[in-house]
């Protein structure tokens, strides 16, 4: 490549006047963390790397499925068929997009042990978490290092984006409380999810990544949007900057970091002598069983008892306890079990 095409590479960016030269500088300098490398994370990471972001870091524990194919923008069919990490196939593409900048694979579990040294050095992360536990313990972690990020989620034809200053006032947990109940919240895997719905909010977490990084910060969206790709509907939705009451940003206890809620990787454990792992929930709440059976219907054979609901598929089952406890049999791999309890189960 000669450098009039590389000097030309980010010309018609530059052309944009709210970025200019300036702004592109900045966005060159900086460095993002991608927390997950699904629908969500590819799109937003080929975005910022053809945007010229200086350091990509790409976070994500799970391989390239077949099912992946058909939403997830950076892989290939060589991608499933190999099994490889999506972390590294996904740097793999990006460096085949730019060359001129950094991106780094962590292939991990990301937990309260461990997302200090994960997401250290880094100017802004892009939440494309498949679970509502990582997004409060990303919360928690970016309010106590006053790190922005951009909140991103998309299950059917429907998603919502919000960059958290963090700051102060609003933060994640002023709009979710609470993480949701098990059987509350579907997932793509038990409502199924629309391609062009996850490109559409990876593109919006995108650009307000964009206008944070390039200095336009007073343009940064103060609302979380809503779209229904299907019914036609957008909506933004105000959240309260009354921040008295929330445990995170109004009182700085931070209970999934370094609380009794904190997500450490020694909640799940191989159980001796058998092909399984245990994933203990650090917010013990009653499932509704009937309801979560209901979801699972199609998926696979549903065993339900008064005490458990057991989903059987190909050579693994998940058996749901009323406390929310898990059970993931056929693996004795930590990380496989949670993807498989987030795919299935959410929460």
């Amino acid at each position: 490549m000669n450098s009039e095409s590389r000097s030309n590479r980010y010309a018609r960016q530059i052309q944009f006047a709210p970025i200019g030269a300036d702004g592109h500088e900045r966005i060159a300098k900086s460095r993002v963390a991608i927390l997950g490398c699904g629908a969500l994370g590819t799109v937003a990471a080929d975005i910022m790397s053809r945007a010229g972001v200086g350091h990509l870091r790409l976070i994500d524990r799970d391989v390239v499925e077949w099912s992946n194919l058909q939403r997830q923008s950076l892989y290939v069919e060589q991608d499933a068929i190999d099994g490889r990490s999506k972390a590294d196939a996904a740097c793999e593409r990006l460096s085949a997009i730019n060359s001129e900048i950094k991106v780094e694979p962590i292939v991990a579990d990301v937990t309260s042990s461990n997302i200090r040294g994960i997401l250290k050095d880094s100017d802004l992360v892009i939440d494309a978490a498949d679970n509502f536990l990582i997004r409060f313990l990303l919360n928690d972690w970016a309010l106590s290092t006053a790190t922005p990020w951009v909140h991103g989620g998309c299950v059917g034809a429907v998603g919502q984006v919000r960059l958290f200053r963090s700051d102060g006032a609003p933060c994640f947990r002023c709009l979710v409380p609470e993480p949701p109940p098990a059987a509350a919240v579907d997932t793509c895997d038990t409502a199924g999810v629309v391609g062009s719905a996850t490109h559409v909010i990876a593109s919006l977490q995108a650009t307000e990544a964009l206008k944070w990084l390039s200095g336009n910060r007073q343009a940064v969206r103060e609302t979380m949007l809503s779209v229904d790709l299907w019914s036609n509907r957008i909506r933004e939705l105000k959240i309260s900057l009354s921040s008295q009451s929330c445990p995170a940003c109004g009182k700085l206890d931070f209970e999934f970091l370094d609380g009794a809620r904190a997500v450490h990787a020694e909640s799940a454990a191989v159980l001796c002598g058998r092909d399984a792992v245990q994933i203990s929930n650090p917010s013990p709440a009653d499932v509704d069983l009937a309801q979560m059976a209901k979801r699972w219907n199609g998926l696979g054979r549903i065993q339900s008892t008064r005490f458990f609901v057991r989903l059987f598929l190909d050579n693994k089952h998940l058996t749901l306890f009323r406390d929310g406890r898990v059970v993931v049999t056929g693996t004795d791999q930590i990380s496989e079990a949670r993807t498989l309890c987030d795919r299935f189960i959410g929460g």
